[in-house]
């Protein structure tokens, strides 16, 4: 993990304990009680709650429901367990995805309806010098940090792969931002005391498998990543506590890194003194080791490595394909833009196709790992069809690509999209 620590104090710090009111605070973090009997599954939408979805293949359309707990209106890719989507429109409204917006993804269908706050307990173990099991209490006690950070499926958008592979077929929607609030991993592990010859960590949550043989749901980082200051184990998102869907009570953040190791409902961390083999690292969550993780549709014999960092990705958010703009009409064009496991260094913007290309307005910057705002004008000459595209480039130079990638999960597409209007 090159010189991830050296950044960690520029993209996470400590929050202010006395800070302003949309920070969670100790107390009323404390004083929530368990969420009792919540329901985990929603009925049928009706049938004019529907959305279309730019995915590349039938059935395009997808119910829209408003059943889940603490949720919002969210678009229902599958109930059990729950695949919830943000509409693309909830990213126009500002850099932070709201925590009822908040796309949702588990697993494996047996989540708690239910967590008992005073007695629940992280477990801290394995291969370190003295075995923890911490209350809510004593995290909340504990130096809290805040970072914002983009947390995205591997298989966002997975939907528009061709040829079209299994799994969830995700538009652009599973994705969000927001401010996490917690504590830094690297400060629990030290208070454990992690032992020489420690290799990972692996990190489980109450979620359960469907049936006995089945694999529970465990995720692990190298050592050295776990310890490098910017991991953290967060208790809040957008200064509320965390939605029961999104992990309530604990969640691990690993910024710049896909959400398949954001663990929810962490329960238990063990610390290795050998590499990781379990399912969920070393045949689930794999990509070619390839660059763009692309290989042509039924290439075998290809080396397979865990899924890891994010790459840039930007969306135009105000205009959606079929839009119809006046000819001579100014117009703005915005979207978000996002670096990966870096900043975003610029966003472009192509009204022809991608024939030529010119600078965006960036936004307010909220960190390395944060969604950041664009926008720029638009004027479009002639009538008929034009394409729109918006191009991310991040710190480290590396740019969204024109040519999607392909591999037979579905996994980290970040080609420039294209939006289709009309000029009338």
């Amino acid at each position: 993990m090159n010189n991830r620590g050296s950044s960690a104090e520029r993209s996470l710090r400590l929050a202010d304990r006395a800070g302003s009111a949309e920070r969670l605070t100790r107390r009323h973090f404390l004083a929530q009680a368990a969420l009792a009997g919540v329901a985990l599954s929603a009925g049928p939408a009706l049938a004019d709650d529907m959305i279309k979805l730019p995915l590349a293949g039938e059935p395009r359309e997808r119910p829209v429901t408003n059943d889940f707990p603490q949720k919002g209106s969210m678009i229902l890719q599958r109930t059990r367990p729950p695949l919830l989507e943000t509409p693309l429109e909830v990213f126009d409204r500002g850099v932070f995805t709201p925590n009822e917006r908040f796309y949702v993804r588990w697993h494996w269908a047996v989540i708690p309806t239910s967590v008992d706050v005073s007695a629940f307990r992280l477990a801290v173990r394995g291969h370190v010098n003295q075995v923890l099991s911490l209350s809510l209490d004593e995290l909340a006690r504990m130096p809290r940090v805040e970072l914002a950070a983009v947390n995205q499926c591997s298989g966002n958008s997975r939907g528009l792969f061709m040829p079209r592979v299994a799994g969830a077929q995700w538009a652009h929607g599973a994705m969000g931002n927001a401010r996490w609030t917690g504590v830094r991993l690297k400060d629990v592990l030290d208070r454990a005391g992690v032992k020489a010859g420690a290799i990972a960590v692996r990190f489980d949550g109450l979620d359960e498998p469907v049936v006995p043989d089945a694999p529970d749901f465990k995720k692990s980082l190298l050592i050295d990543h776990a310890r490098d200051g910017e991991v953290m184990i967060a208790y809040a998102m957008n200064g509320e506590q965390l939605p029961l869907l999104n992990g309530f009570p604990l969640r691990l953040i690993v910024p710049g890194w896909y959400s398949t190791y954001w663990v929810k409902m962490l329960s238990d961390i063990e610390v290795l003194d050998r590499p990781d083999d379990n399912y969920w690292m070393t045949t689930a969550y794999t990509i070619p080791d390839t660059p763009y993780a692309s290989i042509t549709p039924g290439q075998t014999g290809v080396k397979m490595v865990p899924i890891n960092r994010m790459v840039p990705r930007s969306f135009i958010t105000n205009i959606e394909t079929g839009a119809s703009i006046h000819v001579g009409a100014g117009t703005i064009v915005r979207g978000i833009a996002f670096g990966g496991d870096a900043g975003v260094s610029k966003v472009e913007f192509s009204a022809d196709g991608g024939m030529s290309w010119r600078e965006a307005r960036l936004g307010r910057d909220y960190g390395k790992y944060s969604f950041r705002q664009w926008e720029t004008d638009l004027s479009l000459s002639q009538a008929g069809s034009h394409t729109l595209m918006a191009r991310c480039t991040n710190a480290q130079n590396v740019v969204q690509p024109s040519t999607a990638n392909w591999n037979n999960s579905g996994f980290m597409r970040n080609v420039v999209e294209p939006t289709q209007v009309r000029a009338i």
